[in-house]
């Protein structure tokens, strides 16, 4: 993990930490960064994923990694940090890359965490944790032990001597598993010809970042991760004498880079963003960036001079034009949203996010006209990616308008599923089932929705676990 504030915490918060990893060797756990309210959002944006992905293929090929199975994902969240949690997803939240001065920097902290995936250290994260927790319950029952025989100084001696023992233990695991990462993105980032400057800038910047929160340590032993000024010194030789090491960045791919993080600054802080970027800035990334600020901001006339000014560089540009369309959109023009969302679906090769977001102006307008070109959209949308949950909320608006109840309830179940409500998922997945044909496509789908989310409901309700329904 690559990680600011995260990084180099002190040693009284990996108590927490530590009890993390206790629960973790015995659960299995998974991420729910889209679904859950209590932890960062997931950001979804064609651009910037488009953007991830260009970044991150070359250093998945590096990695010995399939492309098609390594996703980067962006979280809101203002804290300078990335992770990889089980599975093969990199996550990136918006404090880095709003953090990161440049592409380089930003490729330097994907190729690290790749090497978690690489190395599959999320599973073996639990082998550590495992062996800490041996360590806090034995020692904890020879403390119980010396307890009962009237030794209560010993016994507090001795369980606090085998937390420490534990913490250490799973420290030095943790910090083992930080070093290999940065050593196979050394690797990663020679195979692929990408240069390691902006590795070791990032370390420096988070360097500087330690030195803010008054992080003195001279070494890394109660730590999660090495400090970074030791992983400058490890990594340095190796980047600096890498053949790639003077090889410029791709001008275009740092270009859109800077338009990524001009944009998700205006929506993630709209106030600096104006700041940071004012209006004698008539740059695309600062024309990108306050456009996001006065639409977040409710300034709806402002946001729209502002993506006129993004159209007037370039007029068929997907995602200026899907900034048009969604600035008109929810700012109650929907019917003039149609126009600049149809050019940004049809250039964009139908990316799915963007199709959502014309299907859901066409329903807006309220017109019934439109409601045949919204299903059809829609439909396409959630075929190509099925992780949208508020397509599936206008699809079911569409179904019900058809009076089509079964497939309004499983695009309720769909939604509900990716939202992680499993009780409503549940509920709609049989109703859907009562009302679409059995053996149909949509039915086998609406089954398995139902089982899923049965199964996650028994496991806190045993009313669930006895009950015999549709999907038997």
């Amino acid at each position: 993990m690559v990680s600011g504030r995260a990084m180099n915490s002190p040693l009284p918060r990996f108590v927490r930490l530590l009890m993390l990893a206790m629960m973790l060797s015995m659960a299995t756990v998974r991420p729910a960064f889209a679904q859950d309210d209590s932890g960062p959002s997931e950001l979804r944006d064609t651009e910037t994923e488009l953007l991830f992905k260009d970044i991150a293929r070359p250093l998945v090929k590096a990695a010995g990694l399939d492309p098609n199975s390594v996703n980067v994902a962006l979280l809101n969240d203002p804290e300078i940090n990335a992770f990889v949690a089980t599975g093969q997803t990199v996550y990136i939240q918006s404090g880095l890359i709003e953090a990161a001065d440049n592409v380089n920097q930003l490729q330097g902290v994907i190729a690290h965490e790749l090497g978690h995936v690489a190395g599959g250290h999320s599973i073996r994260l639990q082998e550590g944790a495992k062996e800490a927790t041996g360590i806090t319950i034995a020692t904890m029952i020879l403390g119980a032990l010396a307890l009962a025989a009237g030794a209560g100084d010993a016994a507090m001696g001795v369980m606090m001597a085998g937390q420490q023992a534990a913490m250490g233990k799973f420290l030095a695991f943790t910090r083992a598993q930080e070093a290999t990462a940065d050593a196979s993105a050394v690797k990663s980032l020679h195979a692929a010809g990408i240069s390691g400057k902006g590795m070791l800038d990032f370390f420096a910047k988070l360097q500087n970042q330690e030195y803010r929160l008054a992080i003195y340590a001279t070494d890394s032993y109660d730590r999660t991760h090495p400090l970074s000024s030791e992983r400058i010194q490890a990594l340095e030789q190796a980047l600096k004498t890498d053949p790639a090491w003077n090889t410029p960045v791709d001008p275009q791919l740092e270009a859109r880079f800077q338009r990524v993080k001009a944009k998700l600054y205006g929506f993630a802080d709209p106030k600096q963003a104006v700041l940071k970027y004012p209006e004698s800035n008539q740059s695309i990334p600062a024309h990108y960036a306050r456009a996001y600020a006065y639409h977040v901001g409710g300034y709806s006339d402002k946001a729209e001079t502002e993506a006129n000014a993004l159209l007037a560089a370039d007029p068929h540009d997907p995602f200026f034009l899907e900034l048009k369309g969604q600035i008109l959109l929810e700012s109650g023009k929907p019917k003039e949203a149609l126009v600049p969302l149809r050019e940004a679906v049809q250039r964009s090769g139908n990316m799915p996010l963007i199709a959502g977001m014309l299907g859901h102006a066409l329903v807006a307008t309220e017109d019934p006209k439109n409601f045949p070109e919204a299903k059809q959209v829609l439909k396409a949308a959630v075929n190509r990616d099925n992780e949208n949950p508020f397509a599936w909320y206008q699809l079911g608006i569409i179904y019900d308008q058809e009076g089509d109840t079964g497939r309004a309830a499983l695009a309720t179940a769909e939604r509900s599923n990716l939202e992680n409500n499993p009780k409503l998922a549940y509920a709609s997945a049989q109703m859907a089932m009562k009302g679409i044909p059995a053996g149909t496509p949509d039915y086998i789908r609406a089954q398995d929705i139902a089982m899923v989310s049965r199964a996650e409901l028994a496991k806190k309700d045993k009313h669930y676990r006895d009950r015999k329904e549709l999907t038997e």
